[in-house]
């Protein structure tokens, strides 16, 4: 994977393609008109259902139970396509009628609000990291509903993702009320979307693996596949603290390091989702060598498997669980603290050094020290400059984010492409049959 010398590779933004009620107040949701006698082209009318289809049910999650006036007023399309949409919405098991129909006195439709039906589909998620494989199911908005965590006996990739779709088909089996819309496949390291393959992670020793291929022959569902950094400031912008900001940072520190980046709801990938590879970004400060030839790299001063090196070497654990310093901590083990606050300190210079290049509203840190100890937060708050105007926050997702960052990358492509996820599942299931 090709490493950075300076700086980090997030990709410049591309123009954004609305997603949300927000970008398409933002962008109207009529095509431009076509030449006097001329079609409108069927790609460009393909794309206008699709992002209209999208807004209608970004709606109806984000202000649900919601009437079909409020949905035409703050996207800005039409009622009679707000209610075809709805109509069809209804009619797949996306969206329910909140309540029984009121009585009117005058005449007319009375006005009923919708909301998202998360009793009919779920999405499954497999989150690979280096220790350990999570499978999940999550519903509709995003809640995980059951999770397996199975630490590798072997990280060869075919006994890896044989066990998570098996594990997977184990969860789903045990909810016959729920039907399964798609699988999400989340991890670190060079993931390729478009292609649906681990290009390269280093830790694994995983390069060219067709993750969604085996994935979905083992499992006979549509299967999507994207970095954990850049599925989970999707999941932020859906389901967390970043909903509504028009641009997000997420930094994510584990066993690797990297980072994703989001303007108007959407994700930057770059050229063969490259984008938000900071592993060899130089941190002022750092004095660990790198593999590089470098000292102080972000992922070598960061990583969990420093964090754990030096705990060692200090006497607070024994093993390579980063959790168990965490433990050690709030059992008061004074070097354990320090450890992690120093950690927090450097990655909130992390943060600082991206928010001179990308300057967003919003920054997300998933860290461990982070998200579990405020002393680390104050640390990292500390490191960011002042007079910063954007929000610093840890991970709305808490102990919950490998199973999240599986099944965020699935409802991702369903609330960008509502109408066309079903269709895919029930192509993918014909063809099953």
């Amino acid at each position: 994977m090709p490493r950075a010398a300076t700086a980090p590779t997030l990709q410049a933004p591309l123009p954004p393609t609305p997603a949300s009620s927000a970008a398409l107040r933002a962008a109207p949701p009529s095509a431009p008109a076509a030449a006097a006698g001329s079609p409108v082209p069927r790609a460009a009318d393909s794309d206008r259902r699709r992002t209209s289809a999208s807004v209608v049910l970004r709606s109806v999650l984000e202000h649900g139970p919601v009437a079909r006036s409020v949905i035409a007023r703050v996207t800005g399309l039409s009622p009679a396509s707000v209610t075809d949409y709805c109509a069809r919405f209804t009619g797949l098991g996306l969206v329910r009628e909140a309540e029984p129909p009121r009585r009117s006195k005058g005449a007319g439709r009375p006005h009923v609000p919708l909301d998202l039906d998360d009793s009919r589909f779920v999405v499954g998620g497999v989150h690979v990291a280096v220790p350990f494989t999570t499978v999940a199911l999550l519903d509709l908005r995003g809640r995980v509903l059951v999770e397996r965590r199975s630490t590798h006996t072997s990280t060869e990739p075919g006994t890896v993702l044989a066990r998570a779709a098996d594990e997977l088909r184990a969860l789903l089996d045990a909810r016959p009320g729920c039907r399964a819309l798609a699988v999400g496949f989340a991890a670190g390291g060079w993931v390729d979307r478009e292609t649906g393959t681990v290009v390269e992670h280093p830790l694994l020793g995983w390069r060219d693996v067709p993750v969604r291929d085996v994935l979905g022959a083992r499992t006979g569902l549509p299967v999507h596949v994207d970095g954990h950094a850049r599925a989970l400031v999707g999941a932020e912008q859906l389901f967390g603290g970043a909903r509504g900001s028009r641009s997000v940072l997420h930094l994510f520190v584990g066993n690797l390091v990297d980072a994703a980046f989001a303007t108007n709801d959407e994700v930057h990938h770059g050229p063969r989702s490259q984008a938000g590879s900071v592993a060899h970004l130089p941190l002022p400060g750092g004095t660990e060598p790198c593999d590089c030839g470098r000292v102080g790299c972000l992922q070598a001063e960061l990583s969990e498997r420093t964090l754990c090196r030096r705990a060692r070497e200090a006497g607070v654990i024994d093993g390579t669980n980063p959790m168990r310093v965490l433990a050690a901590a709030a059992d008061g083990d004074a070097t354990a603290v320090r450890l992690l606050v120093e950690r927090a300190r450097m990655v909130g210079r992390a943060v600082d050094l991206l928010l001179d290049v990308l300057n967003p509203e919003t920054v997300v840190v998933t860290e461990i020290g982070v998200i579990g100890r405020a002393d680390c937060l104050a640390a990292l708050h500390e490191m960011v400059g002042a007079g910063r105007a954007a929000t610093v926050a840890p991970t709305s997702f808490a102990d919950r984010v490998p199973a999240t960052a599986g099944g965020a990358v699935a409802l991702d492509v369903l609330f960008r492409d509502p109408l066309g996820s079903v269709e895919r599942l029930e192509h993918t299931s014909a063809g099953a049959g």
